[in-house]
């Protein structure tokens, strides 16, 4: 029975051992499903986390790539609408310019025109003077005619007496005609004296030595390369203009390798000009506004030069007191020159040879030596101011209360004026040795002397004239005519006539003026 417990107990124990493992083993089956499911869970958790984030990584690209191609497309469009505007002002630019040569054509043609109707006028007005002329010269050979036949019968001249004195009164005639249409024609002239200057002023330097006329008009610069030519140009001639504008000067920019020309007859401008360039090229920096600072601070520098040119030589000269703008003047001399002569350099020759001569006499030799330092200081503004240099530079010393001594050497000392002390006649002489000793001037003395009397013997080659004297270094020829043959219309036709003459006859630099004189003296004596 016990055996039969025993084995019922053990039965009962191994079932239970086994439903225990059985159990056991669901129990860890159970547990792995669920780990394995919760793995399963999280992988497909993880998985969808990275699902997730590369759609939110591929929704960030494409939002980039979005916003880069808008930007990019509006830099495009920015780009082409600038270029568009560009284009624009461009083809406006043009448009305008075509607009202008338009004008141009338009104002020409209207111009032309006028001329055309101008010319059909004159013609006509021609036509119709030649008809009148006719008609005149017909009733001129009916009333010879006549007083032919009066003449015979009034008196006992034969024909050829006749003739003789008809013919000597038309001659009066038509002289005297002649006076009042060049004086008419003058006064026209006169009343377009701008036109008349300029042409008088073209034929003077036309006429002048082609060699000085280069030499004292004309510097060159020296570029580093013909690249540099563009650049003084600038686009579209920018840079150019404003430099002349700037300078006053011409600026000649042509094939020649390696220079660039400035031009220009004041000498002062164009030195300015030369180093404005130079300091241009070195600098680089070409534009308009860089051009005008740089040409202001070369003036300044020029100026600067220029007093201390007027200092140095004062010094020499062992002249004292002068004015600032006084030795500014005298600086400015030595970028003058007369027939090649430096004219700062002569007018301290010549205060030496004052000076030399005025010892020898017993006179002052400061003064003379002061008075030909300043005797051609009008040279330096002549180009400014009208008349001659003798009394543009005493009227000039004037305002600085110069010496009368000084002042009428300055003014008297080519003639102009009468001497009234021993220092006028001293500084003409000593202006005379410096101009004519040998390589100082290009016209030799003798060659000066013949043109004086050349001009004088035209002068006085003419009927009716009493005596011609050339002054103003030949720049000047006065005629003094009889009144008494002479009246106002013939004076007229005599002053052209001898200018005429003159320049068919003669070689001059620059244009010579024919001043004439008729004076009138009634004297009576009360007794």
């Amino acid at each position: 029975m016990n055996a039969v417990l025993m084995q019922i107990f053990s039965l009962q124990s191994g079932l239970t051992t086994l439903v225990g493992f059985i159990l056991g083993v669901c129990f860890w089956a159970i547990v792995i499903q669920m780990v394995a499911r919760t793995r399963a869970k999280t992988r497909s958790e993880d998985l969808q986390r990275q699902i997730d984030g590369a759609k939110k990584e591929a929704e960030n690209i494409i939002k980039s790539a979005q916003i880069e191609a808008a930007t990019e497309a509006i830099k495009k469009k920015e780009q082409f609408t600038a270029e568009a505007n560009q284009t624009r002002a461009e083809l406006r630019e043009a448009e305008n310019r075509l607009s202008k040569r338009e004008d141009a054509l338009n104002r020409q043609s209207e111009f032309l025109q006028q001329q055309e109707k101008g010319l059909k006028e004159q013609e006509q007005e021609q036509e119709r003077r030649l008809r009148n002329i006719e008609l005149k010269d017909k009733q001129l050979s009916v009333l010879i005619a006549q007083q032919k036949n009066q003449l015979l019968k009034i008196t006992a001249m034969d024909i050829e007496e006749a003739r003789e004195l008809l013919l000597k009164r038309l001659e009066d005639e038509c002289e005297h005609e002649m006076s009042a249409l060049i004086q008419r024609k003058v006064e026209e002239a006169e009343e377009t004296a701008e036109e008349k200057s300029r042409h008088v002023i073209s034929t003077a330097i036309q006429r002048y030595a082609a060699e000085q006329t280069c030499e004292v008009t004309v510097s060159t610069v020296d570029i580093p390369n013909d690249d540099m030519k563009g650049r003084i140009i600038g686009r579209e001639g920018r840079n150019i203009r404003a430099f002349e504008k700037a300078t006053g000067v011409d600026v000649i920019v042509d094939d020649t390798p390696g220079m660039v020309v400035v031009s220009g007859f004041n000498p002062v401008r164009r030195e300015v000009a030369r180093l404005s360039m130079e300091r241009l090229i070195q600098d680089g920096r070409i534009h308009p506004s860089r051009i005008e600072e740089l040409v202001a601070q070369t003036k300044t520098d020029v100026n600067h030069k220029i007093f201390q040119l007027g200092k140095d030589a004062a010094v020499e000269t062992n002249v004292r007191g002068l004015p600032n703008k006084v030795m500014s003047m005298l600086g400015a001399l030595s970028f003058r020159t007369s027939y090649g002569q430096n004219v700062l350099r002569h007018s301290v020759e010549v205060a030496f040879l004052a000076q030399v001569m005025a010892d020898e006499l017993g006179l002052d030799g400061s003064m003379a030596r002061r008075a030909g330092l300043l005797h051609d200081i009008g040279k330096a503004i002549d180009h400014d101011v009208e008349g001659s240099h003798p009394d543009i530079g005493a009227n000039y010393l004037k305002r600085f209360n110069e010496s009368p001594i000084v002042l009428n050497a300055v003014a008297g000392h080519h003639g102009d004026v009468p001497p009234d002390n021993p220092y006028t006649p001293l500084v003409a002489a000593a202006d005379a040795i410096s101009a004519s000793r040998p390589g100082a001037r290009r016209e030799t003395l003798e060659r000066y002397i013949k043109r004086l009397e050349k001009l004088e013997e035209v002068a006085t080659s003419f009927k009716g004239v009493e005596s011609a004297y050339a002054i103003q270094a030949g720049r000047e020829i006065r005629v003094i005519v009889d009144a008494n043959q002479v009246d106002d219309e013939a004076a007229m036709k005599i002053a052209r006539d001898i200018a005429l003459k003159v320049e068919q006859e003669m070689t001059y630099p620059g244009e010579i003026q024919v001043t004439l004189l008729r004076e009138v003296r009634c004297i009576e004596y009360a007794k």
